[in-house]
C-alpha cells in the first residue's frame, strides 16, 4: 500500500509541476510582451515620435493626468509631439504586471524630467495602465497617474 501511494504521489506531483510550469510559461509570455509595451511607450513619449505614439496606443485610448485633466488619443499625441508636454526622461521603479486574458494592468511609479512648453521640471508620480491585446499587439487603453 506505502509503495502504490508512493507512486501515485510521485505522479501527482510531476503532473503537477508540469502544469504549474506550464501555466508560469504562458504567463510570463505575456508579462514580458507587455512590459515591452511599456518600453516601447516609454521611449516613444522621450522621443515625441508621432507614428510610434499612434501605433503603440488604443484608439479609444482615455489618458488621465494627475491634475485629473483627460486626453483621447489624438490629444495625447498632439500633445507629446508639440512639446506642450515633453519628457525629456523617464525613469519607471516598482512595475507590476497582472495579464487577464488579453488585458493587463500595470502599476508603476514615474520619475521624470520634463520640458513642458519650454518650461523645466520634475514629476514624480504613481501610474496604473490597462493594456488590451488587440490582434498580436498590446496597446495601451488607458492611463491614470497620481501625484507622489
Amino acid at each position: 500500500m506505502k509503495r502504490h501511494m508512493s507512486r501515485w504521489l510521485s505522479l501527482l506531483s510531476v503532473l503537477l509541476v508540469t502544469f504549474l510550469g506550464t501555466t508560469a510559461q504562458a504567463q510570463s509570455k505575456d508579462e514580458k510582451q507587455v512590459a515591452a509595451a511599456v518600453d516601447r511607450l516609454k521611449q516613444a513619449m522621450i522621443a515625441g515620435e508621432r507614428s510610434a505614439l499612434e501605433a503603440i496606443v488604443a484608439d479609444a485610448l482615455s489618458y488621465g493626468h494627475s491634475s485629473g485633466k483627460v486626453e483621447d488619443k489624438a490629444a495625447f499625441v498632439e500633445a507629446i509631439v508639440s512639446g506642450k508636454s515633453d519628457f525629456v526622461s523617464i525613469n519607471l521603479t516598482n512595475q507590476t504586471i497582472q495579464v487577464t486574458g488579453n488585458t493587463a494592468i500595470v502599476r508603476h511609479q514615474l520619475a521624470g524630467e520634463t520640458n513642458d512648453s519650454g518650461v523645466p521640471g520634475i514629476v514624480k508620480l504613481g501610474v496604473m495602465l490597462v493594456w488590451q491585446k488587440q490582434g498580436d499587439t498590446w496597446k495601451l487603453l488607458a492611463r491614470q497617474s497620481y501625484k507622489l
